[in-house]
């Protein structure tokens, strides 16, 4: 049912997205974004699947777990578990998703916000894959795990194994970082950008400090988590751009080859 909502939302966001691109930045295609956008909704789905799949420890293997076993970069960190941490972490995790929606106070923004607000499905979308998919194939014990304060039946869930990465830290990074860019590239003389770009990198690391108090992930889970989530959400706006001055470009491309018609996307990188 969410699935056939956030379709839905993309469908009139990108229809709307056809008449709102001459005083954007950015260039979408519905033929383009949208099988995109359907595809990282699609694998991060079957990455759920992946991940609610995995067997959980037994109590066996939890009592052969050693603090020495993990690796010294993260070895301080296991055995931390801290239900408040949790429950705080949870305030600056949505509050990222609810920050692209500020965007209504910006005039140049608001113009466009069908187009805008397709790219933001679109970075979740592909954010959401990257995370499910190398959680659900990489299994890895959460610190809390290794607290005797937990109960065993919490040990034994197979969550207690989706520590590797961090997802909550990749999807406000994710989410904050769009934020930021669309902001940067709709307002290139606003002094506001660097207070903004600021904003957006201290909410996920928010979120990452406190799921690693809370001992659901290891520091090197947040870091890598929060290099992900923060590369998705400038990295698929900047694809986007009109003026990409990275030389990255993607964009639609449609001719005939021998009598057949083809339509698709090209992705260049301008030397």
């Amino acid at each position: 049912m969410k699935l056939k909502i956030l379709m839905c939302l993309l469908f009139l966001s990108q229809v709307y997205t056809l008449r709102a691109q001459n005083d954007s930045p950015y260039r979408t295609s519905w033929k383009v974004d949208a099988p995109i956008t359907a595809a990282g909704m699609g694998l991060s789905y079957y990455g759920l699947t992946l991940m609610q799949a995995k067997d959980g420890l037994t109590e066996q293997q939890i009592g052969a777990l050693q603090k020495s076993d993990v690796n010294s970069f993260d070895r301080f960190s296991a055995g931390w578990d801290s239900e408040r941490a949790n429950s705080i972490s949870d305030i600056p995790f949505y509050t990222s998703f609810a920050m692209p929606f500020v965007w209504v106070l910006n005039d140049n923004i608001r113009n466009n916000a069908g187009q805008v607000f397709a790219l933001y499905v679109e970075t979740m979308a592909v954010t959401g894959t990257l995370f499910t998919m190398t959680n659900g194939l990489n299994p890895r014990t959460r610190p809390m795990i290794y607290s005797p304060d937990v109960d065993m039946a919490e040990k034994m869930r197979a969550n207690s194994r989706n520590s590797f990465y961090a997802g909550h830290t990749a999807a406000s990074a994710s989410a904050a970082f769009f934020f930021a860019k669309v902001f940067h590239d709709f307002n290139p003389d606003s002094p506001a950008r660097p207070y903004v770009w600021a904003a957006a990198a201290a909410v996920p690391a928010t979120v990452g400090y406190f799921r690693l108090k809370a001992g659901k992930h290891f520091l090197s889970d947040n870091l890598i988590g929060y290099t992900i989530g923060a590369a998705a959400g400038i990295l698929v706006p900047q694809l986007h751009k009109k003026t990409n001055k990275t030389g990255l470009s993607i964009a639609p491309v449609m001719g005939s080859f021998m009598g057949a018609r083809y339509d698709g996307a090209a992705l260049g990188y301008r030397f």
